[in-house]
């Protein structure tokens, strides 16, 4: 028998809170008992359970924290005059406005609208939101010592560790990050070394929260500023591929491989653009490739990085590191193995005059480039033992560089937050906080993060966060102190002028230089052949080496001299002993001489 009881509500009540009330109990079915269906069952007699005297327990499951999401649309309308009307007209804009005017919706419309501005200009007028009530107080900053903390530790899963060449955080908060693990050793890697890299959640240390399966490991990773859902990867053969987390680990497309870098693409970066699809990339084989990941057959635009700007590839220095300022979409600097720094422009007329300068005052491959985020025409380079601080203004020299390191510098970017901080990591596992405020001859915080290489550093959004990966694929989350993520009073102005101050300096030293050097020109042109210089200016122009390796040939002469006078005397005394005879012989001689003195004669 089958039961249906149906309850009826109006749809507009559907979703409403229930609202439960005490009444008396009503009966809707009444089934009487039936005897005859006691033939079908059979009494159990006797009847055994087993007990146990135990407390029982129940496991459930709760979800503690509740995410809810709901998708909404919107209506978006631009206000303005129609297509037809020209508001610098008066006859079009007076026409148009009597046609409203005599609209019926028009006099409600004004009439409801009326009360609403009323309210907000009266609102307006009685408190100004934009007033600062404690402008003239002075704040006391408490003078702490700079320091930085150890939040998190993420370790490479595998047992083969590698390294964590490069780090991009999540752009809507400092809630994730995307590392990139590769051996960057040449034929370092075993077969069954692991290609993935990984997303982790901050919170989360023990087990990464996405994994990318490339086809070849990541050399960097960067995530696109304007959907958090993509990334984009350069490989170690070259390849650029990207990732979207809603479809899996797997690359959603690649770049053919006939068509992408020759080497390990170590840079790619997104460019500013309506789309957020295009991108750009650089590697060691002198190449800079432009992409729109919509399209990914090949690129949309190439360079190669030859200074002669004679666009000739055997020419081309390799790029070991990519600068983008999204506020100067056309402008990009390169920095090259062979430690010099191209300043480019995408929309030169022709591909020569796309390199538009050249910055050299590294040792060895610049490892990190990027503009200062309050004054982008400085820009700091890190490389060899050394970081510079460079001004667009001047090609000849840096206007301020860190002193000697005596371990490699790997990485380095600028504080975000604050305009005269910036961070560097080397290679004996340390991480060096500069403000160039406080201290310019040593940095203001010297940090053992571990006992390996560091390789790879990033600065989270807030300046309070940083991320620093070593050299067996760890990535350690520290957090600095407020003195180092606080913008201090009249801290702009004071860098400005510091930059200010050393840009001139520089200047007034190279046109020093310049006038030195003409002079000397001069004076060759002017006296004609080269005529011998005295004794006393030759002495002061030449090198110290040339000097020191004289003097120790000097010396050296000098010691051979002896030696020999030495060896003479002694071949002399072996000589005169040689030469003396014993007197018995000598007078036996003359005996046989004086005996028989007419053999002589016969003889003669």
């Amino acid at each position: 028998m089958e039961i249906v009881y149906v309850y009826t509500k109006k749809r507009q009540e559907f979703g409403r809170q229930c609202n439960f009330s005490d009444r008396q109990a009503e009966l809707h079915v009444d089934i009487t008992p039936d005897p005859s269906l006691a033939d079908n069952f059979i009494e159990r007699n006797p009847v055994d359970t087993g007990i146990q005297c135990v407390q029982e327990m129940s496991e459930h499951e709760i979800n503690t924290e509740r995410f809810e999401t709901s998708v909404r649309g919107i209506n978006h309308t631009e206000g303005g005059w129609p297509k037809d009307v020209n508001p610098q007209e008066v006859e079009h804009v007076t026409r148009y406005r009597k046609k409203v005017e005599k609209d019926e919706m028009y006099i409600s419309a004004i009439q409801q609208l009326g009360t609403i501005m009323e309210h907000t200009i009266r609102q307006n007028n009685a408190i100004d939101i934009y007033e600062e009530y404690f402008e003239d107080i002075e704040v006391d900053t408490v003078d702490e010592t700079p320091s930085a903390k150890t939040i998190n530790v993420f370790r490479d899963p595998n047992e083969i560790k590698r390294t964590s060449t490069h780090i991009s955080w999540f752009p809507d908060g400092p809630r994730k990050l995307a590392v990139a693990y590769c051996n960057l050793e040449f034929q370092g890697s075993t077969p069954d070394t692991s290609m993935e890299s990984y997303i982790w959640d901050v919170e989360n240390p023990n087990k990464p929260e996405t994994v990318l399966k490339p086809v070849s490991p990541l050399v960097c990773l960067e995530y696109n500023p304007k959907d958090s859902h993509i990334l984009l990867g350069g490989c170690y053969n070259g390849q650029i591929a990207y990732w979207d987390t809603r479809k899996g680990s797997q690359p959603v497309e690649m770049s053919p491989i006939e068509h992408s870098h020759r080497d390990p693409a170590y840079k790619a970066l997104w460019i500013q653009s309506k789309t957020g699809t295009e991108c750009f990339s650089a590697s060691s084989d002198g190449q800079v490739l432009w992409w729109d990941i919509r399209k990914m057959g090949e690129p949309t635009e190439k360079l190669y990085l030859d200074p002669t700007k004679k666009q000739d590839p055997t020419k081309a220095l390799g790029a070991m590191a990519l600068e983008y300022e999204p506020t100067m979409p056309t402008k990009f600097m390169v920095g090259c193995e062979q430690g010099s720094i191209l300043s480019c422009n995408r929309k030169a007329k022709t591909p020569a005059e796309k390199i538009v300068a050249q910055y050299n005052g590294h040792l060895g491959p610049v490892y990190s480039l990027q503009r200062n985020p309050f004054f982008p025409k400085n820009f700091l380079s890190v490389g060899d033992w050394k970081a510079r601080i460079w001004s667009e203004d001047i090609r000849e020299s840096s206007i301020m560089w860190s002193r000697q390191y005596k371990s490699y510098l790997t990485d380095g970017c600028w504080s975000p937050v604050r305009p005269s901080v910036f961070l560097v990591t080397k290679m004996d596992g340390t991480l060096d906080v500069w403000d160039i405020i406080f201290k310019q001859n040593d940095p203001t915080l010297s940090l053992q993060v571990c006992d390996e290489p560091l390789h790879s550093l990033r600065v989270q959004e807030q300046g309070r966060l940083i991320a620093c990966g070593s050299h067996s694929g760890t990535t350690t989350l520290l957090e600095l102190s407020d003195g180092l993520t606080t913008l201090q009073r009249n801290e702009k102005n004071l860098v400005t002028a510091m930059f200010e101050r050393e840009t001139r300096r520089e200047k007034i030293l190279d046109s020093r230089h310049r006038e030195m050097k003409l002079k000397e020109r001069s004076k060759s042109s002017a006296d004609g052949a080269k005529e011998e210089e005295p004794e006393e200016a030759r002495l002061e122009e030449e090198d110290l080496y040339t000097k020191a390796e004289k003097e120790f040939y000097s010396i050296i002469e000098q010691e051979k001299k002896i030696l020999e006078k030495k060896q003479q005397q002694g071949d002399d005394t072996d000589k005169a002993d040689t030469g003396k005879q014993s007197p018995i012989a000598e007078g036996d001689e003359e005996e046989k001489t004086n005996g028989n003195p007419e053999s002589e004669q016969k003889k003669d």
